[in-house]
């Protein structure tokens, strides 16, 4: 059975014409504060709260990956949503980002798990610090876009891991059951 998306409850802030120098300063007073990302770039501040439906997609994306990664016998390294900075520039985190084969400064691959805001509009963050491919999440769908020329382009599977199912793995992480929902994803590779 598919889950049905309901009206989360991500907050969303986005402040124009900041100064880096601003949002380092508002970075600084929100530190102590837990379930709030503070992302800039090129003179725009997003502020957005994390909601609980925003972490159920991105801790099951991150399962379903790693176990994927473990079938296939993909050397991965998970960054998980680390820090990615081109200063003066922009910061951020991706929800998830991993490398293969080595450790990189710069992610492989970076998802963004999109409940309430932004979609292909995050890409110029990437593309400043030049991740070769970007996922967003958003409405149950999976877009994948990859760096070509210095501009991303928008294809259907994915360079960074072409044996996966991008459909069915959307179908996975909207079953009602996550057991089932993981069982289901097993299934589907354990025995490539």
């Amino acid at each position: 059975m598919i889950q049905t998306l309901t009206k989360s409850e991500d907050q969303y802030l986005v402040k124009q014409a900041v100064t880096w120098e601003q949002f380092k300063a508002l970075q600084s007073a929100f530190a102590e504060i837990g379930g709030v990302r503070m992302t800039y770039c090129d003179g725009v501040l997003e502020i957005v709260g994390t909601g609980r439906w925003h972490e159920t997609i991105c801790t099951l994306l991150g399962a379903y990956l790693i176990s994927y990664f473990g079938f296939k016998r993909i050397d991965f390294f998970s960054t998980g949503a680390y820090t990615q900075e081109l200063k003066g520039s922009t910061e951020f985190q991706a929800d998830l980002s991993y490398n293969f084969g080595e450790e990189k400064d710069v992610s492989d691959l970076c998802i963004e798990i999109v409940v309430t805001s932004g979609g292909t509009k995050k890409l110029r963050k990437y593309q400043l610090v030049g991740v070769p491919e970007v996922w967003f999440w958003q409405e149950g769908k999976i877009s994948i876009y990859t760096l070509q020329n210095g501009e991303y382009v928008k294809i259907s599977d994915s360079n960074c891991l072409p044996e996966l199912d991008i459909s069915h793995l959307e179908q996975c992480l909207l079953m009602d059951s996550q057991l089932n929902s993981f069982l289901a994803f097993q299934e589907r590779y354990k025995s490539s």
